[in-house]
């Protein structure tokens, strides 16, 4: 199966916004409510101060007075409308780019909001030419709105030259390495929407596709369970690694240290192949024990909106959905979701929580669109960050998903080609993930089922490790989705890509099976992204936890004393019972 974002950056509000300032559509006519748009009990107003440009950041303060008669909070939003080029990098011409909530205000009570942004956050990713973050020269017009479309009062901001973040000095959003072209493949043979010439080509981006066969260099390429090899990604320059040497060293002992730290090696050099084996393919709601190093065996469990296990049938209370969440536009809100869900993780003895989830909403009609935040990238980031961020500092890890383009449920288990133009992938959809991750210091993440172009999400490494990793800094493990195998999902491929635990609940395709230098350096990697995520959890802070006896092994084994003494006791009986009648028969 396939699906084609053929309408790239210009997802919901953008394309809408954009639209009408090209004269392209009928805005009245088609939108009946902005992005953005909400009610209130009462009424405000908004001034915005004047604008200072410097050092990089674009700061300034609104004032929100509550000129109703009932006390209400307001959201001042605050959008940006770039220079654009016709024909040069997209742009759409309304772009979330901060947001802030006021306290409760009474009638006639005002409030200072301070505004502050990078100017970076208005760049644009060029994936044709520079390839590269680029912040172009021109006036950008910084609004405050009452929502995508209304516009409350706006000053002009302007760059004076071309900013390419491109150089290890000058990265875009402290990226760890120069971000460039990571899914030129991912884009296909599809047209794109664009804004040149008013969206000309309109007609002919969005219409139905007609084209339903790969072409041959995509099939020559194309791997599943069928033609998968393990052997064509060995590399016969790797050395293989040391396994089952003599040690003491604990993982504990790794709690709260670097995940470069050379006692790294020192525990993972302990570790049999079996032991490795087992942690990876046995991931499913829980990370497995190694009792040679004092990893015990840890609970993760389903969310979003609550903590679930599917196998005690334990679960917490139910919080809003993620769409009701931002609908508040409250990040503090936010937060305490977070702080929620891992206070309750600890009373339920749960190391990590499969959530928040982030995808975007895309498709209004998409079957778990109540599990994700917004339309847009911006707002989607902020509530998913801010989520991570609670729970993660009650030392519960979570795992953002589902990473990544996991916008719909249709044909999801079908090997779902998913195609995009790589702007759109990295100034959307992968928004709210950056941001769970140099904001949220998020511990784990959970890749999709579907494919980015030829490549299942589990196995993409300019996903799992180009950007994942090595420009966004990244430390600790991906999960793949439920591991049902479905004739593409395979440990050997996934551990090469970057995965690193298999979410398996029965043995098929998810144990390794190539012993290789190149497969064993990945097995290393992978055991080492897991326990990393394992040592700095909760479990972990007080030094290496005792192992805890299940309350269902506790109550078997009760279960089996009582049915024990019951039976001795019964049989007891029934000798002495014997022996009456013996005695009475003699008499």
């Amino acid at each position: 199966a396939f699906v084609n974002y053929v309408e790239s950056i210009y997802v919901g509000y953008k394309f809408y916004e954009t639209a009408d300032d090209e004269g392209a559509i009928d805005y009245e006519a088609t939108v009946q409510y902005p992005f953005g748009y909400g009610l209130s009990y009462t009424t405000f107003e908004q001034e915005m101060g004047d604008v200072t440009y410097a050092d990089g950041t674009v700061s300034f303060d609104v004032t929100v007075t509550n000129t109703g008669d009932t006390a209400g909070k307001d959201v001042v939003e605050v959008y940006y409308n770039p220079p654009y080029t016709n024909g040069g990098i997209e742009k759409a011409s309304a772009n979330l780019v901060a947001f802030e909530k006021t306290e409760l205000l009474e009638p006639g009570a005002s409030e200072t909001v301070s505004i502050s942004f990078d100017d970076d956050d208005m760049a644009s990713y060029d994936d044709q030419d520079a390839k590269a973050w680029v912040l172009e020269a021109g006036d950008y017009q910084v609004s405050i709105n009452a929502d995508s479309h209304t516009v409350l009062d706006e000053k002009t901001v302007t760059v004076d030259e071309d900013i390419v973040y491109n150089t290890e000095d000058n990265t875009h959003d402290g990226d760890a390495v120069p971000a460039t072209n990571a899914f030129d493949a991912d884009r296909g043979d599809v047209t794109y929407l664009s804004r040149a010439d008013h969206f000309a080509n309109r007609e002919e981006a969005l219409a139905a596709p007609t084209n339903y066969t790969l072409s041959d260099e995509y099939k020559a390429q194309f791997r599943n369970e069928s033609n998968y090899d393990p052997a064509e990604t060995n590399d016969d320059a790797d050395e293989m690694p040391t396994t089952g040497a003599k040690g003491d060293v604990r993982l504990a002992d790794l709690t709260g240290k670097e995940y470069d730290d050379p006692l790294w090696d020192e525990l993972l050099d302990q570790l049999t192949f079996d032991e490795m084996d087992n942690l990876i393919a046995n991931g499913g709601f829980g990370t497995q024990a190694i009792e040679s190093i004092g990893k015990i065996q840890l609970t993760d469990v389903d969310g979003p909106a609550s903590l679930n296990n599917n196998f005690t049938q334990v679960g917490s209370i139910g919080f809003p959905s993620s769409t009701s969440v931002a609908c508040t536009w409250n990040k503090d809100l936010a937060k305490r979701f977070g702080e929620g869900i891992g206070d309750m993780a600890h009373d339920m003895h749960v190391a990590g929580w499969y959530a928040p989830a982030m995808n975007i909403h895309r498709n209004a009609f998409a079957g778990r669109t109540f599990e994700y935040f917004s339309e847009d990238g911006v707002l989607s980031a902020a509530m998913a960050s801010q989520q991570v961020t609670g729970a993660e500092s009650k030392g519960v890890y979570a795992f953002m998903k589902h990473f990544a383009l996991n916008d719909q449920e249709t044909n999801r288990l079908s090997m779902l080609c998913t195609w995009s133009t790589e702007q759109a992938i990295r100034e959307i959809y992968l928004k709210p993930f950056e941001a769970s991750v140099k904001d949220g210091g998020t511990g784990a993440v959970m890749s999709s089922f579907n494919y980015i172009g030829i490549e299942w999400a589990g196995s993409h490494s300019g996903l799992l490790n180009t950007v994942l990793r090595d420009e966004w800094g990244f430390r600790g493990m991906v999960l793949t989705d439920y591991f049902g195998g479905y004739g593409y999902m395979q440990a050997d491929r996934a551990i090469r890509g970057g995965t690193d635990v298999m979410l398996a609940t029965t043995d098929i395709t998810n144990h390794i099976t190539d012993k290789s230098a190149t497969s064993m350096q990945a097995m290393r990697t992978a055991t080492h992204n897991i326990l990393y995520t394992a040592a700095n959890s909760w479990l972990y802070a007080d030094g290496e936890p005792a192992v805890e006896v299940p309350i269902w092994k506790t109550i078997t084994y009760v279960v089996w004393g009582v049915t024990a003494v019951l039976f001795v006791g019964l049989e007891i009986l029934a000798i002495k019972r014997f022996m009456d009648r013996k005695k009475a028969t003699k008499a």
